[in-house]
């Protein structure tokens, strides 16, 4: 039995942050109705056809999801979502824009007057009040507003993340925030209204560099792929056109690093290196010394050697490159789940379970799911018809 087996969650979701979050409560067993508008549906359906036709973003974040297709602005419609959040909801999540869910009557203070132990989550760019509240958020945007560009890219350049980070992680804080609350709700029996924004869940991740700039302090400088106070920390070519990727953490691994990896010992105690600190600070003096070492070594070579020294390393792979890595291969971490396209890998979800997998079921085709939830309402074949021809459903 799946932990969340038996809840249902009713979600009104679009792009990212919503769609990620409710895909880990159904991956957890909870019943997760996803409304869509009628013909069109969660507009990232439509990003790209990169998957068999589908968009990569909608099949890595909808899978075991049930589709129903309403026009909330319909009259008849909107009763059925309400009867559907009544009868069988335990948790109701949405990210449209600000104001809309209220004016749906689907605000906490609606639902829950009717229905105490509702649970309902808001996802946003900043949240239900203050004066950002009704501003446009797009996951560039708060990375932005996050101060997340100015910390990462080069010197000259600020970068974005290439995933959607902002979206990411408030996905990540809707999920455990909801799991908290389905716990809560266990022990009082009463509901809880959470309210998650997407600057307040990426600035949480950009803690480090809020407190290195603490107080007036300078913050960290943009150091592209390499640590902006640790170093050698980064990616570095070998001979053979390729790049590894190390990181030193103390003086023992720098004086190994110094007699196993460029074989010269000497190097350790030259003063201008002998502490991290002056070695960040003739960080473009002792890149040119690694990247002579490497420049008669391949790859495989450098990172034999590092590995000889217990220094941290990596490849710099590419999307092919994970897709045939060993280490998931080696754990058994994919799964084949379906599509309306036919099937397609996905990995498991991270953790691993004593028994059985997480629920991995379908990605719905848009709509696949209407007229089941309609009939389980108690709505007739031809009732159910006529909503269509309507364009309610």
């Amino acid at each position: 039995m799946k932990p969340l087996a038996g809840i249902t969650v009713v979600t009104l979701e679009h792009a990212i942050a919503a769609p990620f979050a409710t895909r880990q409560l159904a991956d957890l067993g909870a019943r997760v109705i996803k409304v869509e508008r009628p013909g069109v549906g969660d507009f990232a359906r439509g990003y790209d056809e990169r998957v068999n036709g589908l968009a990569s973003h909608f099949v890595w974040t909808n899978r075991s999801k049930e589709s129903l297709t309403l026009d909330v602005k319909h009259p008849e419609a909107r009763t059925i979502l309400k009867r559907l959040i009544a009868e069988q909801a335990d948790v109701v999540v949405q990210n449209l824009a600000p104001g809309a869910a209220a004016r749906l009557g689907l605000s906490y203070e609606a639902l829950s007057a009717e229905k105490p132990e509702i649970i309902v989550c808001d996802i946003s760019g900043y949240g239900n009040d203050g004066p950002y509240r009704d501003r446009k958020a797009y996951d560039l945007l708060i990375q932005g507003e996050a101060g997340f560009l100015s910390v990462t890219g080069t010197e000259e350049t600020p970068s974005k993340a290439g995933p959607s980070i902002a979206d990411i992680s408030a996905g990540m804080y809707a999920y455990s925030s909801i799991l908290a609350a389905l716990i809560q709700r266990g022990k009082t029996g009463r509901g809880q209204h959470l309210d998650i924004s997407m600057l307040e869940s990426l600035v949480e991740w950009m803690s480090y560099p809020l407190y290195y700039a603490y107080d007036g302090a300078t913050p960290p400088a943009r150091a592209g792929a390499s640590h902006a106070t640790i170093y050698p920390y980064g990616l570095f070519p070998a001979g053979d056109g390729k790049t590894v990727l190390l990181g030193l953490q103390n003086e023992r691994e720098w004086a190994a690093f110094c007699s196993i990896v460029l074989r010269q010992p000497g190097l350790a105690s030259e003063e201008r290196f002998s502490s991290n600190f002056r070695r960040n600070a003739a960080r473009d003096e002792l890149r040119g010394i690694i990247v002579e070492a490497f420049s008669t070594l391949t790859a495989e070579d450098v990172i034999a050697r590092l590995d000889e020294a217990k220094i941290a390393n990596s490849r710099a792979n590419d999307m092919h490159d994970v897709w045939d890595h060993p280490q998931l291969k080696a754990r058994d971490r994919w799964r084949t789940v379906e599509t309306e396209r036919g099937s397609i890998p996905a990995l498991l979800p991270p953790g691993s379970w004593e028994e059985g997998d997480p629920r991995m079921d379908a990605v719905p085709a848009l709509g696949q799911h209407t007229d089941a939830i309609l009939t389980a309402l108690g709505y007739a074949p031809d009732r159910i018809e006529s909503l269509r021809a309507e364009k309610a459903v």
